[in-house]
């Protein structure tokens, strides 16, 4: 038990810091106020009463790496306090990149917008503790209205999918996109090249390998092999819809679909082809197929003409489902259990990281940011693990992984980045876990799985029925 001292210690030190943070607060609103307004002023009126609020709120002061923090920070007792809210802080939220938007002008991550309105609407930031030490602040109802009026804004300008239902245009998630812009003849030629094995060192893998369109855009394999048997790092993310994420591979080493097509050629463990000139002296070989590239790009093979044609052929991979009907306003697409699995994924908390058309491929989150995820795998670290860090040699980002997106998740087991979960109705158990630090129950998850089931999708190849492969997925009824 405590000794009366220490209470009383304890005590003195959460009074001090009460009247420290009547006044701390509003130095530590005005230092990163001015700071950042020297910087640069908002963007508009709406983002200079948006950033306000969240400075006034202090917000930069757990979710933000850049935060100043006040004198009083460093105070013993206060600065442990301090440390455990600032890591619990950017393991959930990373505020920086909203505030560059605010400043700049420039579209607001998805998940952020996402994850601002649900704290907003549980009236759950700041958090009780951090209230009760800084008195002045806390989100009055003009606040939450002024956040949630702008959200909403910004998703309509920047994020909003044409055709939507005027029901939805608000929601995090949103239906596919028709189409993506797309050049029909580099399409043709990307398509041969995804199934050619002369992209691999020994003409034994193709991007087909791990990707087929006949099995959701995967292996189905925990780790993909490439040529001579040799083992990757982690599991195939699916190519169908990957023309909508932000960045590409679990790390986000690849900002565009092109840089993505780059990486196995001439990754040592996929396709291990030794260089470009290799690779375009194969299929330069091949005079048919050389005399059509460059009748589509005049300066012949190479690299990253070879890359384009991928990239342009992956932009056709969109699988519309039910869901997006639903969406578009047929509403006799999804049944009872899957509207209500929809409901609870966004109540629970999952649309707050798996937004967007895609569901997913839109930020890095933290794998475990709700438990020890990798403790209670038992496996040992990979240098796969790292995730992000690898990219950015920031240790903050350490486990740090692209949200996967959803669609038609029912086809693509095993999960995870690693591949430890085969069963779907598992990854939502530990999802809900390990990432909303909740356990749901039975019905629950059946409802959720219901609702991603209904995520399977049905691609249907732009391309002439003797060129284009199968369909790879099965409309659901």
């Amino acid at each position: 038990m405590p000794t009366m001292k220490k209470i009383l210690v304890g005590l003195g030190a959460l009074v001090a810091a009460g009247y420290l943070g009547l006044s701390g607060i509003a130095w530590y609103h005005d230092t990163l106020y001015a700071e950042s307004a020297a910087a640069k002023p908002a963007a508009s009126a709406d983002a200079t009463r948006v950033r306000d609020i969240l400075n006034r709120n202090a917000c930069y002061y757990c979710h933000s790496a850049k935060a100043v923090l006040p004198p009083y920070a460093a105070l013993p007792g206060i600065r442990q306090l301090s440390e455990f809210d600032i890591d619990k802080g950017q393991r959930y939220f990373r505020l920086d990149p909203l505030l560059s938007a605010l400043r700049d002008g420039t579209p607001p991550p998805q998940a952020d917008l996402a994850k601002l309105e649900r704290v907003v609407t549980n009236d759950t930031m700041p958090p009780m503790r951090f209230r009760m030490v800084h008195w002045r602040t806390g989100l009055n109802p003009h606040d939450q209205q002024t956040l949630l009026t702008w959200i909403s804004h910004e998703r309509k300008r920047w994020y909003v999918t044409p055709g939507v239902a005027p029901a939805f245009e608000n929601d995090p998630l949103q239906p596919l996109p028709h189409t993506l812009p797309s050049d029909p003849r580099k399409v043709a030629l990307g398509m041969q090249l995804f199934h050619d094995p002369r992209l691999s060192v020994d003409n034994s893998i193709s991007c087909a390998s791990c990707h087929s369109l006949s099995t959701g855009g995967v292996d189905n394999r925990k780790r993909s092999l490439g040529v001579r048997g040799q083992l990757g790092g982690v599991n195939a993310p699916t190519v169908f819809n990957a023309a909508l994420n932000h960045m590409q591979f679990w790390d986000g080493r690849a900002a565009t679909l092109q840089d993505q097509a780059g990486g196995p050629p001439l990754n040592p463990v996929e396709m291990a082809s030794t260089s470009w000139d290799q690779i375009v002296g194969k299929l330069n070989a091949d005079p048919a197929f050389a005399e059509a590239f460059v009748k589509v790009y005049p300066d012949g093979l190479s690299g990253p003409n070879i890359t384009d044609a991928i990239a342009e052929f992956e932009k056709t991979l969109l699988t519309p489902s039910r869901f997006d009907a639903w969406l578009r306003g047929n509403t006799e697409a999804l049944n009872s259990e899957e509207v209500r699995g929809y409901q609870l994924f966004k109540s629970v908390g999952c649309a707050s990281c798996h937004v967007g058309a895609n569901l997913g491929g839109q930020s890095f989150e933290r794998m475990g940011r709700a438990g020890d995820y990798f403790a209670a795998r038992g496996d040992a670290l990979t240098d796969a693990d790292n995730g992000r860090e690898n990219v950015t040699h920031d240790t903050r980002d350490r486990q740090w992984f692209k949200v996967p997106g959803l669609r038609n998740v029912a086809l693509t087991a095993p999960y995870f980045h690693d591949g430890s979960v085969t069963d779907l109705r598992e990854a939502v158990r530990k999802m809900a876990q390990y990432q909303l630090g909740t356990t749901l129950s039975d019905a629950d998850v059946d409802a959720l799985t219901a609702f991603l089931n209904s995520l399977t999708g049905t691609y249907r190849p732009t391309l002439s029925p003797a060129s284009a492969p199968s369909p790879a997925l099965t409309a659901q009824p």
